[in-house]
């Protein structure tokens, strides 16, 4: 069959970290944490924790990223379930409003991911 299309298979070339050698192949990888099975870290939820950690608030963080809230909010559940102790601080509105803020179990599962993801990119970009 000339001229027909090969499927893409709704393959996304979004920000994944990738390499062109010459024969024109292109390796690409995206990097996640999983724990039982279950996403624990990607780009997206280590971007929301560091937006809470310099914004001070889930709701701030998630519009700051067009993220719906309960998403969100979600997100920093599930995290905090999976973790051996929580990554995020919570407390609810009152006269002096609520907060979200970052513990330090929280910066360092952020670090340790960004590290291991850098490793995989560095890997993929040698020749």
């Amino acid at each position: 069959m000339t001229g027909s299309k090969i499927p893409d298979f709704g393959v996304k070339h979004g920000s994944r970290s990738g390499h062109e050698p010459e024969s024109g192949i292109v390796v690409r990888s995206k990097v996640w944490l999983e724990k039982d099975g279950k996403l624990f870290m990607g780009w997206g939820r280590a971007t929301l924790l560091e937006r809470i950690d310099q914004l001070g608030s889930i709701s701030a963080a998630a519009k700051s990223m067009k993220l719906a809230y309960r998403n969100a909010w979600l997100w920093v559940e599930a995290m905090n379930r999976l973790a051996p102790a929580p990554l995020v601080e919570k407390a609810t509105g009152g006269p002096h409003g609520g907060y979200a803020r970052l513990t330090e179990a929280g910066r360092k599962i952020v670090d340790d991911y960004k590290e291991k993801r850098a490793q995989v990119r560095k890997t993929i970009h040698q020749k």
